[in-house]
């Protein structure tokens, strides 16, 4: 079992998401938790799963020279593409409107990248979940965006809080992948990763 082989490793989610560190609890992995600042720049030229598994690798290589033996880092990023254009996350009010009221009516994606990275080898992989909004009046996207300011998530909207409660019809693939960790394909990957 995976939390048997995990015990010879010094794990550690290099995450400032809360939703993340909660799904990892969740999953009963023992961990530290290791932010680190990290830009979240992409080559323009990349397709939405290319870019997700680039900013998980760009933040796993923060670490280099840093992983101590029997360290095992986790690093992820989300990324929220309608029609195969990346909306990243909101600078303002504004931003966020215009975001949301692209999403309403409409089916997007949400991809996650993920890297597993010990001294001694890397992984990347990443997940992808259809998800479709109804159509959003302007009252409901006002009353979201005030009362859950949602300026640090991709595509503006946590799938947990309450727009993702009265206006999602529809989802395929992971939930939790929406919320930042796909954790089945992850439980799946590190059971190989560490074996």
């Amino acid at each position: 079992m995976l939390l048997k082989k995990l015990k010879k490793y010094h794990v550690v989610l290099a995450s400032a998401s809360p939703r993340r560190r909660q799904l990892l609890e969740e999953m009963g992995i023992r961990f530290e938790l290791m932010p680190k600042h990290v830009n979240e720049d992409f080559p323009s030229h990349l397709k939405p799963r290319e870019a997700a598994e680039y900013l998980s690798r760009k933040k796993a290589d923060a670490f280099s020279g840093e992983i101590t033996k029997n360290m095992l880092v986790i690093t992820a990023d989300t990324v929220v593409a309608l029609k195969n254009k990346i909306l990243g996350k909101p600078a303002g009010k504004e931003e966020a409107v215009e975001i949301l009221e692209q999403l309403s009516g409409n089916t997007h994606k949400v991809i996650t990248g993920v890297t597993l990275k010990t001294p001694e080898k890397e992984i990347t992989f990443s997940v992808s979940t259809d998800v479709t909004f109804k159509v959003l009046s302007p009252d409901e996207i006002r009353h979201y965006i005030e009362t859950c300011m949602p300026f640090d998530k991709a595509g503006a909207y946590g799938i947990q809080e309450w727009i993702g409660l009265i206006a999602i019809e529809h989802i395929s693939g992971s939930y939790f992948n929406v919320m930042g960790l796909p954790t089945h394909r992850l439980y799946e990957e590190l059971t190989v990763f560490c074996e």
